[in-house]
């Protein structure tokens, strides 16, 4: 029997319709296609809870679905404008529903501010294109999150907010020196949801399109020093993903199989199915 998948796009329409003007692929769009990636079968509805209008599928509630999937999104989660607020109140009761959840960078904000943890502007600045050494710490070691995952390891990634504190007694799975919490399980009341702070189901061509869609903010915070370098970055961050096989452009770049490989950049995503949902 196949497995019903609620994905919950957590952009507004004016940051959709940025993405699409930067070439970069709607947020549900992308766990569709992860997704499908792993389970063929699969049925699933995208939903785009900041909308006042969205709503679920016509007599479907919460409870129908296996599982929900939560994007990234270009929202501050700790602004309190009704096009957050809706979300953190659905993420509650998706919690109070007893629908596991897997999500990825603004997920892993909502999981924990949705269960009583709390979120920050991060202080160490953005964190942008390849999250470097995101190391396990003894709990992620021990977690299924993280089964057949090497212990230090790059993901890739876009965000300006981390999570300060997690619900009590939810550990921290991953950090590195940017972000203290990369990855978590928080559970409420008997529901689990698994996230990761970095982009499991972006590559390269999404990190190329963001650095277009970001680009202003980037140079002025100095990931680039014009915008002619970032041009280059992203011509090689696309001609890499057109061909992995460019050492030339692996070895400049500083990027390997961790992002490269979609069965090892996706592993988490993966091993949340196998031990979650599939059991």
């Amino acid at each position: 029997m196949s497995k019903r998948f609620l994905i919950l796009d957590g952009y507004d329409a004016p940051g959709r319709a940025a993405l699409e003007q930067a070439s970069c692929t709607r947020a549900g769009t992308l766990y569709l296609n992860m997704l499908k990636a792993a389970l063929p079968d699969a049925e699933a509805d995208v939903m785009h809870p900041a909308d006042a209008s969205t709503t679920l599928p016509t007599g479907a509630v919460l409870a129908d679905y296996d599982a929900v999937l939560w994007t990234g999104s270009s929202l501050t989660i700790y602004h309190t404008t009704p096009e957050v607020t809706r979300q953190v109140e659905l993420a509650r009761a998706v919690y109070k529903a007893g629908v596991p959840s897997f999500g990825s960078c603004w997920a892993l904000q909502m999981a924990a501010l949705a269960a009583g943890g709390s979120c920050r502007l991060n202080p160490k600045g953005r964190e942008f294109g390849v999250a470097r050494k995101i190391s396990l710490t003894d709990a992620g070691k021990a977690h299924p999150l993280y089964r057949g995952k090497s212990a230090c390891f790059d993901g890739l990634t876009s965000h300006f907010d981390d999570v300060a504190t997690l619900p009590q007694n939810t550990p921290i799975l991953a950090n590195n020196s940017v972000t203290e919490v990369q990855a978590a399980a928080v559970d409420q009341n008997g529901t689990s949801f698994w996230a990761v702070q970095y982009h499991p189901e972006y590559d390269l061509n999404e990190v190329a399109g963001l650095t277009r869609f970001r680009a202003e903010g980037l140079i002025s915070d100095g990931h680039f020093s014009d915008q002619a370098a970032l041009n280059a970055y992203v011509d090689e961050l696309e001609a890499l993903q057109a061909d992995p096989s460019r050492l030339d452009l692996a070895w400049k770049l500083g990027i390997d199989q961790d992002v490269l490989d979609p069965a090892i950049r996706q592993l988490e995503f993966r091993n949340w199915l196998d031990a979650v949902v599939l059991i």
